[in-house]
């Protein structure tokens, strides 16, 4: 137990990560240029985009600033955030922070195996369960900095999965596309020791997860 309280802490990387309090209304204008891709209101249409909507304040702003230094790889992002300063991104971090998620629905065949997993995990591969960094009902921990899942595109939470599996979150493997989960690699460990068809299934239950 001891050794899971401590991997909570260090599964988001945000050991020296310093967070600037955001403003909401003026991340609202901050975040027109995102809407094509995330909506107006954080809710993206297309499954292949995150949902921002209702996501933890403190993680959004660290996704910014590794996305922003190259820490983490998103092709779509690159060179929109050049010009954004560290308050910038926590005024678009906050306004997101501020919004309603719009929560899916998951596959009924999918559900159980879904559900087991996001709530025990697989005791028999060490895969641990997902509720103990992201909440029983998908919500995150905010303070700790660890992301709202409940909601989010099952496709998204698929693909993510299985770049943290491969070692590297972003199109291709580089020598800039660095992971951003922390030295300690939770997630890899976590992906890596998972199948195909588990990742689906608790991808599916988090889409209806709230």
């Amino acid at each position: 137990m001891k050794k899971l309280i401590v991997s909570l802490f260090v599964l988001g990387g945000l050991a020296g990560f310093a967070h600037a309090a955001g403003d909401a209304d003026a991340g609202k204008d901050l975040t027109a240029m995102c809407a094509g891709c995330h909506g107006a209101s954080g809710n993206s249409a297309v499954a292949s985009f995150p949902k921002l909507a209702g996501q933890g304040e403190v993680y959004l702003t660290k996704q910014l600033h590794d996305i922003k230094n190259g820490q983490r790889i998103v092709v779509e992002m690159t060179g929109l955030l050049t010009g954004s300063d560290d308050q910038q991104m926590a005024d678009m971090a906050a306004y997101y922070a501020s919004q309603t998620i719009q929560v899916g629905e998951a596959k009924e065949d999918l559900v159980a195996l879904g559900e087991s997993l996001y709530k025990a995990g697989n005791a028999a591969t060490g895969v641990p369960a997902c509720a103990g960094c992201h909440s029983p009902t998908g919500q995150g921990n905010s303070v700790a900095g660890f992301p709202a899942l409940g909601g989010q595109h099952a496709t998204y939470i698929e693909t993510q999965l299985k770049k943290f599996q491969v070692g590297y979150r972003a199109d291709a493997p580089s020598a800039t596309a660095r992971m951003n989960d922390g030295d300690a690699r939770m997630m890899r460990a976590i992906a890596f020791n998972m199948k195909d068809f588990e990742m689906a299934a608790v991808a599916s239950y988090i889409q209806g997860l709230h």
